[in-house]
């Protein structure tokens, strides 16, 4: 029996996407006034109306929103405006990145699409034609790099210049190299801002993790991305950023109970991705890639909820991690 007022997995889950959801009631009552009923937004969201009714009384009571209704459905007797807002260059890069990520997963609106037109045309002319091509290409949030280094990556990737910098490499205990480089991408992982990029003195492609940078300086040499230059392609079928420390393409297959089931079926991890439900709720879950630390610590995540069925080898890698974290915390 669990303790009382505790939370169970499932409903910790669910709990979770409540602020998007909430944002999302939101959209639709401003666009749809008298439209959206408490039974309406239930059935379009797949929870019951008393989770609807949580949410209501977040818009009403935590964000303070004049939220009324009527018998057609709920209605807002007045939306606060906004104050006039500015951002910096790098603030105003890391929003359209985002919202760049978002399109991505099928988050749009003709709404959004005028906001970031408005941020867009602030950029210098310089910076227009980069943020049309969607050249900047983002996958999931980022921070934890200095503002200035941004802006000059910024800056390179919208003028097509190479950049000279100095990198602490990770594999090396920190030792510094220098290099030059044509910087193609920049984008947010995780918790950090990566830079793809030519490296001229490796001849290859390499993935320079931002906060990692010790120097940078741009170079008044200029240079053209390829157009058939793919971030998709230069990873191959690695898991995320790490394709240097992948393995060989394989077929890895794992089982999802039913409270990791419902997440899983619910995002594209990787386009390989194939997802099978079974009947207790649980998912088979076959993916084709190179294995890299990434997926394992990704796998490691999930613990009790997921089983490596295989390879053989991954399951005994994250078998280890287990045991060193049981170890290392006693």
């Amino acid at each position: 029996m669990g303790k009382a007022g505790a939370i169970a997995p499932g409903e910790r889950m669910d709990e979770s996407k409540r602020p998007a959801r909430v944002l999302d009631i939101i959209y639709e009552i401003v666009c749809l006034p008298r439209r959206w009923t408490r039974a309406g937004l239930a059935a379009k969201y797949e929870v019951c109306e008393r989770e609807i009714q949580r949410d209501l009384a977040i818009i009403r009571h935590g964000l303070k929103l004049d939220l009324r209704h009527c018998r057609e459905g709920y209605y807002f007797a007045s939306i606060p405006r906004l104050p006039t807002i500015t951002y910096s260059l790098s603030e105003a890069l890391a929003l359209i990145l985002a919202v760049q990520a978002g399109s991505q997963f099928g988050v749009d609106s003709g709404e959004l699409v005028s906001a970031i037109g408005r941020l867009e045309s602030a950029f210098p002319a310089e910076f227009r034609p980069l943020l049309r091509s969607r050249s900047l290409v983002s996958v999931a949030g980022g921070a934890g790099a200095d503002k200035g280094t941004l802006s000059l990556l910024g800056q390179a990737l919208a003028q097509r210049r190479k950049l000279r910098l100095v990198y602490a490499v990770a594999n090396r205990q920190g030792e510094l190299t220098e290099r030059v480089v044509r910087p193609y991408c920049l984008l947010p992982y995780g918790r950090t801002w990566y830079l793809v990029a030519h490296c001229e003195s490796r001849g290859a492609m390499r993935v320079f993790r931002v906060e990692r940078i010790r120097e940078l300086s741009l170079l008044n040499e200029s240079f053209t991305i390829p157009e058939d230059f793919s971030l998709e392609q230069a990873m191959g079928p690695a898991w995320g950023l790490m394709w240097g420390a992948a393995g060989p393409e394989e077929e890895v297959r794992l089982r999802f109970d039913a409270e990791a089931g419902r997440w899983l079926g619910e995002t594209e991890y990787h386009p390989s991705q194939q997802v099978a439900q079974e009947a207790d709720g649980g998912v088979l879950v076959t993916f084709r890639i190179g294995v890299t630390p990434e997926f394992v610590r990704w796998l490691l995540f999930f613990a009790g909820h997921v089983e490596v069925l295989a390879p053989e080898h991954l399951r005994q890698a994250v078998a280890a991690e287990h045991r060193r974290g049981w170890e290392e915390n006693g």
